[in-house]
């Protein structure tokens, strides 16, 4: 009997460590670069979400050769959430090529292999490809600036590439950049038929608040342009609690969120009503009080009522999410909730809405 016993307890623990475990996704396998020029490095970005249910651990990242640099997200992935990792490329030859990367982690199986592909050329003729978004006679290869998330004092950069289609010389610049925000253009002055880059970098420390940061940057198409829907380019981040100065006593008592679930359809009540409502429930597994010091909705037609902000160590709470069904809007729009917590290993949590 007892063997019976420690078999069915042996079998019961594999499952659960089958269950148990991170799940590593990208939102792409390849990428294609299309034509890149010669000696102008470029880089790919791939983010990594945990589809699994325990912290995803990106352990190492390996390119295929030497002209490639990799870099990623170091900190634990909360399940559900994302990370990055990006491959930077400068070509050494022209012609085809096709590279490698090799991302180490703590899922099973634990290495996956991306790709990017391209082709390397002396001098690009055709930017509809390479930059598919016009801004007047202005191309872009990118119509928003979402930057990872964030921590205080980190000053995180993005690059957009920047064609001049014009017949006259272009001076780049961005319109009603806040005071988080700041561009860099190379060259500062680009030519009738060629191209540069656009670097904004954000500094987090004068965000004003956890959690989502929404604005918009305009870009000039001539000198003396105003604002306007047609030069509009969104730029969102996402600040996150610092918890890097945490004593492993502290990681040891600190609080856990467990949330009944993260993904709600309310599209079959909403064909016959008006409104509807879901409840979601939120429980702290941890030693100390689970805080909730931010509750984010991005759409009018999204309620949320949350009984208590602070959980004691196996507290439990309701969130109630309503969707009006007049005031939803266009159906390509996402709607989803943004919470933040003092979680260390899930400071952020997503839950989004089918409607």
């Amino acid at each position: 009997m007892k063997r019976s016993l420690l078999f069915i307890f042996s079998l019961l623990t594999v499952a659960l460590a089958a269950v148990a475990q991170p799940r590593i996704s990208s939102n792409k396998e390849t990428h294609n670069f299309g034509q890149i020029e010669w000696k102008r490095p470029v880089t790919v970005e791939y983010t990594i979400t945990n589809t699994g249910n325990q912290p995803l651990v990106l352990t190492n990242v390996t390119t295929s050769c030497a002209c490639s640099v990799a870099d990623w997200t170091k900190e634990p992935i909360a399940p559900g959430g994302k990370g990055i990792v990006k491959a930077s490329f400068d070509a050494k030859a022209l012609g085809h090529f096709e590279k490698t990367v090799g991302i180490y982690s703590n899922a099973t199986p634990n290495l996956i292999y991306l790709k990017f592909i391209g082709e390397v050329v002396q001098e690009i003729k055709d930017y509809t490809k390479t930059h598919p978004y016009a801004i007047g006679n202005i191309r872009i290869d990118r119509d928003e600036f979402a930057f990872p998330d964030v921590y205080h004092g980190q000053k995180p950069t993005m690059t957009f590439s920047i064609a001049n289609l014009s017949d006259r010389p272009y001076e780049p610049v961005l319109m009603h950049l806040p005071l988080y925000l700041k561009m860099e253009a190379e060259p500062k002055v680009l030519l009738k038929g060629k191209k540069g880059t656009v670097k904004l970098t954000l500094d987090a420390s004068q965000l004003k608040d956890y959690g989502l940061t929404q604005t918009s940057v305009y870009l000039s198409r001539f000198s003396g342009d105003k604002v306007s829907e047609d030069n509009e380019i969104p730029v969102s981040a996402i600040l996150l609690p610092d918890f890097s100065r945490m004593t492993a006593n502290d990681s040891l008592n600190a609080p856990a969120i467990r949330i009944s679930e993260t993904d709600i359809d309310l599209s079959v009540p909403l064909i016959k009503k008006k409104k509807a409502s879901h409840d979601i429930l939120i429980a702290n597994a941890g030693k100390t009080p689970l805080v909730i010091s931010k509750l984010q909705v991005f759409n009018s037609s999204v309620g949320v009522s949350l009984k208590k902000t602070v959980l004691p160590p196996d507290g439990m709470t309701k969130l109630k999410v309503t969707i009006r069904k007049r005031d939803v809007g266009n159906k390509k729009h996402h709607l989803r909730i943004l919470m933040i917590t003092n979680d260390p290993l899930r400071p952020k949590v997503e839950i989004n809405i089918k409607r």
